[in-house]
């Protein structure tokens, strides 16, 4: 295969017809995604971002950004706007030229790690779960958050163990530990908080069971470490207002399954209260950002957003 020899785009679920009703298309791309590897220090953050610009639009804006700011004359990256001398003045250009056309959602992993503790071990998973549709948990959750930070290595020990008990790609999962492993972490953390309502919760024959089921492959369960599923969820119900539907354009991600798109499109549904066919969630198709330029623009956006958040810890991070 030549070295310009594009792979088939992974991922999406087109509409299968014209969306009915009103209907908004987003363009949408994220910074600081890195996998299952959510305990990365170097990128504590992912932001999603989501623009609605027409394809003129989005050009004129990317050279504006080019010549006004000397950029490269193929790409511009988020990095250019924070190290430059005119950092400060190029970052403001661009926010107030997206104003009231873009929406970034930021997601701290940690926090995120503290949700699915939640979400999957002590109530009931689903694709809903780690969302504003889901706001039974969120409390215990933050609860749980503020004593694992307040924990140090402890606090570390026990999201490292949580996240190598649900990996699913294992070549021998029978008898490997990983749930022991996690409960003796949970004992060091609970020391720093006896009374912390999720940690005396977790129930050893309730966490073996969920393991059992994500080894057995059972797609009801959202996928544990992916945190782009409940962003993308958030995004979709920020520019569904006024029961506007959401077309989105996505940058190609391995994670946007058909299948998981569809979960999420039901459960988008049943929580707004909304008929499945006119759920918030119009349909999805991937492509390469390097062909879109909205979707560059709104991976310019999420780059500057997660830059800006980890060097000036700003107030973009809402958990």
């Amino acid at each position: 295969m030549g070295p310009g020899t594009r792979l088939p785009l992974q991922g999406g679920l087109p509409p299968a017809g014209i969306p009915t009703g009103p209907v908004v298309e987003i363009a949408c791309d994220e910074s600081g995604f890195s996998g299952t590897n959510l305990l990365d220090p170097a990128t504590p953050v992912i932001a999603h971002a989501s623009v609605d610009l027409r394809a003129d639009e989005a050009s004129a804006l990317l050279t504006s950004l080019r010549s006004d700011f000397r950029s490269a004359p193929h790409e511009v990256k988020s990095r250019q706007f924070l190290r430059r001398p005119e950092a400060a003045v190029a970052r403001e250009w661009f926010l107030a030229a997206l104003r009231g056309r873009a929406h970034v959602h930021l997601v701290d992993k940690q926090f995120f790690l503290a949700t699915r503790v939640v979400d999957l071990l002590i109530a009931e998973p689903s694709y809903a779960a780690g969302t504003c549709l889901a706001p039974a948990h969120r409390e215990a959750a933050l609860a749980l958050h503020r004593v694992g930070r307040a924990a140090g290595a402890d606090w570390t020990a026990f999201l490292a163990a949580f996240v190598d008990m649900l990996r699913t790609k294992r070549r021998d999962r029978a008898g490997d530990g990983s749930v022991d492993r996690f409960l003796r972490a949970r004992d060091a953390l609970a020391r720093h908080a006896p009374a912390d309502a999720v940690l005396t919760g977790l129930d050893r024959a309730r966490v073996a069971a969920v393991q059992a089921r994500l080894y057995d492959d059972d797609r009801s369960i959202p996928p544990p470490l992916e945190p782009l599923l409940p962003a993308l969820a958030e995004t979709v119900l920020s520019w569904s207002g006024d029961g506007r539907r959401v077309l989105v354009v996505h940058d190609e991600q391995s994670a946007l399954t058909a299948d998981r798109l569809r979960r999420l499109q039901r459960a988008l549904a049943e929580g707004t209260g909304r008929p499945v066919e006119e759920s918030p969630l119009a349909g999805l198709v991937t492509t390469d950002s390097r062909d879109d330029p909205r979707v560059q623009v709104a991976d310019l956006l999420a780059g500057v957003a997660r830059r800006s958040h980890q060097t000036n810890g700003d107030s973009w991070l809402r958990p």
